[in-house]
């Protein structure tokens, strides 16, 4: 089969031939459809210090995806997953004994995993998986937007962190969670929304996800746009995707007191943050993680389910859409930031 893979400690992806992944007991083998393209799946091509501390190769890249059913291991129960389905996988594997795993927190899990990153992942023709990961999707459901449901979980896990509405909420980082979140904070109700980052390609997306005003921090503030709607005291709650420290910096300068953050994004390096501001302004600061498995899935499919104009919304974050054998253009549009979510098609 095919997969693209990081055959060398080093810079570079390649398309080869691989054997065919065998299917477990407990596990699902899955025809790839389709497959989205991270930040990680770029760090992990260019090689960066991240990348050679954290992976080891050979290693078949990729973690957001979407497939087939092909093959169902020996001991999975008959009602959980079944070949002909249809799935999206959750790429974070756990080790089901912690404490956290017992405790019913998975998404805490202490020995935690990652397809496409410690093990074999999604850009190839077909991948194995725990059956416990594959969240069975409705028949005839979009496979494009089934591949984005990994950063469509981290998007909903960071904005269902506090309750929204009649909130006003502040995003900094329009990526393509970024933007998700900006549908998702106005599909549950809050009052303004507004979304900062340095690309109007980007802020342009954002707005037509239902941001009520965008800013480019490279030329104006988010003190003008608080002027702009009104907005007589600072924003309640604010949602952290892009790691830049500058970004932060202006969060908590502008947030009313008592005001709660949540930190998706993750920085390049340690930063300084204002710790006296934190304190005398009571301000809740919580970092996120991946997605709470699986009451996040649910959540997803819930709120899609019960509104064609967020699942509008969440699929405009696509922006490319790739054949996989043309995976280095693909590779190359994700790093222009001339785009929103990038889309291999492994059927073509």
């Amino acid at each position: 089969m095919r997969a693209l893979v990081k055959t060398t400690a080093g810079p570079g992806l390649e398309l080869i031939d691989v054997p065919e992944p065998r299917c477990g007991p407990s596990d699902v083998k899955v025809r790839v459809l389709r497959a989205g393209l991270c930040g990680t799946d770029l760090h992990i091509h260019d090689w960066d210090d991240w990348a050679a501390s954290t992976v080891k190769a050979p290693l078949i890249v990729g973690h957001e995806f979407f497939g087939e059913v092909v093959e169902v291991g020996e001991d999975v129960p008959a009602d959980m997953v079944a070949v002909g389905d249809r799935i999206s996988g959750e790429g974070h594997l756990v080790c089901g004994h912690c404490r956290n795993c017992r405790a019913g927190r998975k998404h805490l899990c202490i020995n935690t995993i990652g397809i496409g990153v410690n093990r074999d992942g999604a850009f190839a023709d077909l991948i194995v998986l725990p059956a416990s990961n594959a969240h069975v999707q409705p028949a005839g459901f979009d496979p494009d937007l089934g591949a984005i449901f990994d950063p469509f979980g981290n998007a909903t896990h960071t904005a269902s962190q506090w309750p929204m509405v009649g909130e006003d909420v502040l995003i900094t980082g329009a990526g393509p969670i970024g933007v998700m979140a900006v549908a998702i904070a106005r599909h549950v109700g809050a009052r303004n929304v507004v979304v900062t980052d340095l690309s109007d390609y980007r802020l342009a997306l954002a707005q037509a996800a239902g941001a009520d005003l965008v800013v480019n921090s490279g030329r104006d503030r988010v003190r003008d746009a608080q002027r702009t709607l009104g907005m007589k005291e600072g924003f309640d709650i604010a949602l952290e995707m892009s790691g830049a420290p500058a970004a932060v910096e202006e969060i908590i300068d502008n947030l009313n007191h008592g005001g709660r953050v949540a930190l998706l994004g993750l920085p390049k390096r340690p930063y300084a943050v204002d710790w006296g501001k934190v304190i005398t302004h009571m301000l809740t600061i919580r970092g996120i993680y991946g997605r709470e498995m699986f009451e996040t899935w649910y959540a997803m499919g819930a709120m899609l389910t019960t509104s064609t104009t967020l699942a509008e919304r969440i699929a405009s974050v696509i922006t490319h859409r790739v054949p996989a054998a043309d995976w280095a253009q693909a590779f190359e549009i994700a790093r222009s930031g001339q785009c929103g979510k990038v889309v291999l098609n492994w059927e073509e």
